[in-house]
């Protein structure tokens, strides 16, 4: 299977000389912590294999995973930042007994609020419980069900975001301008600084236990996970202090990469995250008081993906290690080292690595692998996601979010350009970008990611099987084969040194009304070219029809099913109208056709009337769909209609009826002799071994919103059957040739 070719190491070699500042209060941290129940020193761990397999002589995991009785570390930060807050407010020395904190307080209105992914909210709950206050926790509208119930169960009210992490801190921060609220927050923002650095100095209790259990041994790197960069503050404060010669590492999830981008790019840099399993970790904004640290003492920052963290996971829990995702980051980090990275950082085989495991496990979902760069592989994995419509069938499907989780992922993975785009809540479409170098022409390439519903599909629709060369699943065809085949051609491009960009849109809702290319359009996404890869069986579509949706509403008079001398039944008086609509379906086809699509058609989809048996309906709604070609608008089509209900209301005694229209798309045609067809029937021809075959489809795609904003668009994609159908299956040898051909189509579109 063909690896990818994962986000780059950002190297600083310069940390290397720089000593942070001197740290102040280390007695009364340490001392205040030996007060608190259970406390002993967390274990230091001796992985001998893990330094065979990375060519060094130890390396150490410190294990957080019962601090306190709690899964993390975070408690250490917590309750001295909130013992400090609290002392602050009350006016008691720093070197205050519990006990004697805690009988102030019961005479004070003082209450802890946190915004938290996790560990952080809940060791805020259990500070607030040792002293008997409240504690409110923020937290963001991703969080595990399980996750939240472990914070309630320290007695804390749990306020559930309808955003981010970073949305639940804003909402925690104007909670706590309440009487009595006290914010106990690791992230510094603005003023808001003395706490946040006072958990800083809460975390190195546990970094002087390292030192403590090194026995005299020197640590020669030193790898810590980083959200906000509190903890990692901590780490670069202790290890790269006056007199100690170690270098930090620090490893954020390829989803969450704030630190790691801030680095690369100099600068201070926010950043839109998507869901990950390291949820401790994913933050898009450094802390304010981290940055100037890191910057300066950060030797290396590297990212992985959520799979690599949950199989060192595995490997850590299979020695007894009850190792969390965010724990686990790590090690994953060190295994991604390649050779030239371990001798930039100057590691060898008389090195000590420390590895700052920071939580223990939890529940979440197993991820998937982002690390393919095979076409076929990559199409398994995304059949086996369920993106089915919720706008569509008897069972609604889950939607998009899965999907695009999946694709933002293996997008920061590769370090490729990514971009959410959700206007509709639960509807996002992912636009990614092979950024050119400038002066060249853009090339974007579409593709849908829902699919219709699972429900009537024989055997297993998320099976992603393969045999006799097809790839079978739910939306293998329509159009998944189609996606993953841009994504490796896209992937490519990142390789070619183009000037143009090649983009990316896997969008959202095709199958029902397209808000996903049309949210894309609306933000603002332009190229000089496109093509959507929908299944054409290598054939090259450069026309299609549009469409109409039409409601008829046919009015009768509701009475008493007795009462035959009042009543007027909608629903027969809609029986002419059908017989009439199917007379008009027949002049349709018999009627001038456009050259390439054929002619128009109409036909009834849906229809609804009356209320109970007993009764003469009222109503009756007939929902209708007509097809157009060229020269056909919304407009000409309704009048159509309404000229059958004008006839039909001379003709018979009591009809009445109105139409309207209620969405439509237009057709689509780009010329055969404009330059983007010629040059993408050549790759074409190329690929297919043959002349390439160019014609129209009776079907309707996306490349009508794109052609409407003036982007040069056709269709192309791989071989497929059952769209839609009880089995769906795409050829696997279509899906590889697509991604080669899209790649050699970037690489001279966009030169």
């Amino acid at each position: 299977m063909t690896r990818a070719t994962p986000r780059a190491i950002y190297l600083n070699t310069g940390a290397r000389s720089w000593t942070s500042p001197a740290s102040s209060d280390e007695e009364l941290v340490d001392k205040f912590h030996k007060q608190l129940p259970d406390y002993h020193p967390t274990e230091l761990i001796l992985l001998d294999d893990v330094a065979k397999e990375v060519g060094v002589r130890s390396v150490y995991l410190k294990n957080e995973s019962n601090r306190f009785g709690l899964p993390s570390f975070k408690i250490l930060g917590a309750s001295w930042g909130s013992f400090r807050a609290i002392t602050q407010k009350l006016g008691l020395p720093l070197d205050s007994d519990l006990e004697t904190v805690k009988k102030k307080v019961s005479s004070h209105t003082i209450s802890l609020v946190a915004a938290t992914d996790g560990n952080h909210g809940r060791a805020v709950a259990r500070m607030a419980k040792v002293l008997s206050i409240p504690a409110e926790i923020h937290v963001p509208a991703t969080m595990e069900e399980t996750t939240i119930e472990l914070i309630r169960s320290e007695g804390a009210a749990v306020v559930v975001s309808s955003g981010t992490y970073d949305d639940a801190v804003l909402e925690a921060h104007a909670s706590s301008q309440r009487d009595g609220g006290t914010l106990i927050q690791d992230f510094a923002f603005g003023d808001y600084r003395d706490v946040p650095q006072w958990i800083v100095d809460g975390y190195l209790t546990m970094l002087r236990e390292v030192d403590l259990q090194l026995q005299g041994e020197q640590a020669d790197l030193v790898i810590a996970p980083v959200g906000v960069g509190s903890f990692a503050q901590a780490v670069v404060s202790h290890f790269k202090r006056e007199g100690s010669s170690a270098s930090v590492m620090t490893v954020e999830p390829d989803t969450a990469a704030c630190l790691w981008k801030s680095l690369s790019r100099g600068e201070f840099t926010p950043q839109q995250t998507t869901p990950t399993i390291m949820a401790g970790l994913d933050c898009g904004t450094p802390s304010s008081i981290a940055w100037p640290l890191l910057k300066a003492g950060v030797e290396a920052s590297i990212t992985v993906s959520d799979f690599e963290s949950h199989q060192s996971a595995l490997y850590l829990q299979s020695l007894g290690i009850s190792a969390g995702p965010c724990g686990s980051a790590p090690l994953a980090a060190l295994r991604r080292l390649t050779k030239s990275d371990k001798a930039t950082l100057g590691l060898n085989e008389n090195s000590v690595i420390v590895l700052l495991c920071t939580e223990g496990n939890r529940d979440y979902t197993v991820p998937l692998d982002v690390s393919s760069d095979d076409p076929i592989v990559l199409t398994q994995t995304l059949v086996q996601i369920n993106s089915a419509n919720p706008s569509l069938g008897s069972m609604p499907g889950p939607g998009e979010v899965a999907i695009a989780t999946y694709i933002s992922a293996w997008l920061e993975h590769r370090d490729i350009e990514r971009y959410w785009i959700e206007p509709k809540k639960g509807r996002p479409s992912v636009v990614g970008v092979a950024r050119g170098s400038g002066g060249g022409k853009s090339l974007l390439l579409n593709g849908h990611v829902d699919t219709v519903t699972l429900v009537g599909y024989e055997d297993d629709p998320l099976s992603g099987k393969i045999e006799n060369d097809r790839l079978y699943g739910r939306g293998a065809a329509d159009m998944k084969g189609g996606v993953a085949a841009i994504m490796i051609a896209l992937a490519n491009a990142k390789k070619l040194g183009l000037r143009g960009d090649v983009i990316f849109a896997g969008v959202a809702d095709e199958e029902d009304v397209s808000i996903g290319t049309q949210d894309v359009l609306d933000a603002g996404w332009r190229a000089d070219a496109a093509i959507v890869t929908e299944p054409t069986d290598l054939e090259i579509i450069h026309a299609h029809k549009g469409f109409v949706w039409l409601d008829v509403t046919v009015h009768g008079l509701a009475s008493h099913g007795s009462r035959a001398d009042l009543g007027i039944d909608a629903i027969c008086k809609a029986g002419y109208f059908l017989t009439e609509l199917d007379r008009y379906a027949q002049r349709l086809l018999d009627g001038p056709a456009d050259p390439t699509v054929g002619t128009g058609t109409v036909h009834a989809s849906i229809i609804k009337g009356g209320e109970e048996v007993s009764s003469y309906p009222a109503l009756c709604r007939i929902s209708l769909e007509r097809r157009t070609v060229a020269g056909e608008s919304p407009q000409s089509v309704r009048q159509e209609i309404q000229d059958i209900l004008d006839k039909l209301a001379k003709e018979v005694p009591n009809f009445k009826a109105e139409v309207a229209v209620t969405f439509s798309r237009p057709p689509f045609k780009l010329p055969l002799d404009d330059p983007f067809a010629s040059l993408v029937s050549k790759h074409v021809s190329k690929a297919v071994g043959k002349k390439a075959t160019v014609s129209g489809a009776p079907y309707w795609t996306d490349c009508a919103l794109l052609a409407e904003k003036n982007i040069p668009s056709l269709l192309w994609g791989p071989k497929g059957e059952g769209l839609h159908a009880k089995e769906e299956w795409v050829d696997i040898h279509s899906v590889k040739t697509v991604a080669e051909a899209l790649t050699d189509i970037a690489k001279e579109f966009c030169k």
